[in-house]
């Protein structure tokens, strides 16, 4: 985006057209930026009652000269971290906030800065609408800023602050007061604008004294003097790849609000239930990975184990019950103990009607050759079948030890085995810290990943549990759940 000279419609009255001015208004919630848009062209143009969804476009004359005014959507405001803080303890001691309910986001809404494109080739003023009635946090100086450089660069020498509703203000308090006493967020905005601001009285509108408008465009016409004469020009192009990009966000801010909130239903009712089996060679932390994952020291780390060990927890609203299996021969199938082999069967077994995943824990510290991947992969498919490969994530412990690597660097890093292993078991992976039991998110995140894996597996949502596993379950199977407790009703199933 550019600025470009006006001086074609600066003065040349033997045009057609009267000479064009052109102003963008912009602001946040409430601001009242569309009563300013009417008190400007005079008339009730647009619509003041209700919530501006897509820009509008008014014009009028003023003193021989034509008037565009493009009206906007408001700008999105984060919720203020103070503010928030606040909130949160008038909910602690049964205080009721006088705030009302943010409305839902709406993807039918257009983000104001395409109003810009209603205003060709460009504006000569953007009016920043703020209302004196409202506070004007930091939060509302980034949200500012953050719509001005959407636009583009060099917007912020085309802008003038516009307060609303001054009639508000005590008596004998001017406007230039207000803004010292506001504070650095407000007081950094003006001077951003190049210290330009003007005052509305939105209800002294239709009174005969009424100099405020033209005021105001004696301060635009200020403000392109100083611009040599030159208007905002507007890339369409860049706007237009900018609102994909602000929609592809709000779809996705609203896919998790919407994730989050079905969540907390979920958590109100009924546990759902996770059954997970622990699978690996020995000495890859499976029994530490256990207990991070349940947030309690339910399995023995630190020494070999014999038997599997179910137990159980709720975690994140679910119910997990987590199988701990002895570990496998990384060198072949045959050097794995028959009774090891079997143990791992039998760990199934106890999560009737079936896992729901294999958990195959693999320490990011380690290196995975060849014959370790073929030997996993062996393992697998012996003991529960081809079909095991749709059932099977890839858990790296030791998660700490990548500091701030993130994971996918690591996966390149090592090598194309690790990169077929992950291909085996469809690209369902996750990282964990089990050095800190419960109070890692990424077992959340982990339980969220195994959710997604039965998703995708439909009617085939857990790894059903074959006759000859079941065989001399008691003699080597260390439980101390009762059998009535076992996995049944799964929601998941």
């Amino acid at each position: 985006m550019a600025a470009v000279s006006s001086g074609s419609d600066t003065g040349d009255q033997r045009g057609r057209h009267p000479p064009e001015r052109r102003l963008l208004i912009l602001g946040g919630p409430k601001s009242g930026k569309t009563s300013t848009a009417n008190t400007i062209l005079g008339d009730e143009v647009f619509d003041a009652g209700t919530e501006t969804t897509h820009s509008n476009v008014g014009q009028t004359e003023i003193y021989g000269r034509r008037v565009t005014v493009v009206d906007t959507p408001p700008w999105s405001v984060p919720r203020d971290p103070e503010e928030d803080t606040e909130e949160d303890t008038n909910d602690n001691t049964g205080a009721e906030s006088d705030r009302p309910p943010r409305p839902p986001p709406s993807l039918d809404s257009e983000g104001p800065c395409m109003g810009a494109i209603l205003c060709p080739p460009g504006p000569h003023a953007i009016l920043l609408v703020v209302s004196v009635t409202q506070p004007f946090t930091d939060t509302h100086r980034r949200a500012a800023e953050e719509q001005l450089g959407a636009l583009g660069g060099g917007t912020w020498r085309y802008s003038m602050v516009l307060f609303t509703g001054v009639d508000k203000l005590q008596k004998g308090v001017f406007i230039e007061e207000h803004i010292a006493n506001t504070g650095e967020a407000l007081q950094w905005l003006v001077e951003r604008c190049g210290s330009r601001y003007h005052a509305f009285d939105n209800t002294h509108r239709d009174s005969e004294d009424n100099t405020q408008v033209p005021e105001l465009m004696e301060k635009v016409e200020e403000l392109i003097t100083d611009n040599q004469g030159w208007y905002f020009e507007v890339n369409e192009l860049i706007l237009l790849e900018e609102e994909q990009a602000r929609r592809a966000l709000e779809e996705e801010r609203m896919r998790m609000e919407e994730h989050a909130r079905q969540r907390e239903q979920m958590i109100g009712g009924p546990p759902r239930e996770l059954r997970l089996l622990l699978l690996g060679w020995k000495g890859v932390g499976k029994s530490s990975v256990g207990n991070a994952i349940l947030g309690r020291r339910y399995f023995e780390s630190g020494q070999e184990t014999d038997l599997c060990l179910r137990r159980q927890a709720l975690v994140s609203g679910r119910r997990v019950t987590i199988v701990d299996t002895p570990g496998w021969d990384w060198f072949s199938v045959r050097r794995t103990p028959k009774r090891i082999r079997q143990e791992s069967q039998r760990g199934a077994a106890l999560l009737r009607p079936g896992p729901h995943t294999l958990l195959l824990v693999l320490p990011v510290v380690s290196s995975l050759t060849a014959r370790k991947r073929r030997t996993l992969l062996a393992h697998i498919e012996t003991l529960f079948g081809d079909s095991a490969c749709l059932h099977t994530m890839v858990l790296f412990s030791c998660g700490d030890w990548l500091g701030r690597t993130p994971i996918e660097e690591h996966i390149l890093r090592g090598g194309r085995e690790l990169q077929r292993l992950l291909e085996y078991c469809g690209n369902y992976y996750h990282v964990l810290d089990s050095k800190t039991p419960g109070k890692d998110r990424s077992v959340s995140q982990l339980l969220d990943r195994i959710e997604e894996m039965i998703r995708e597996n439909g009617d085939k949502a857990f790894l059903p549990i074959q006759t000859e596993w079941l065989s001399e379950e008691s003699s080597y199977s260390s439980d101390n759940t009762e059998p009535e407790d076992d996995c049944r009703g799964c929601q998941l199933q």
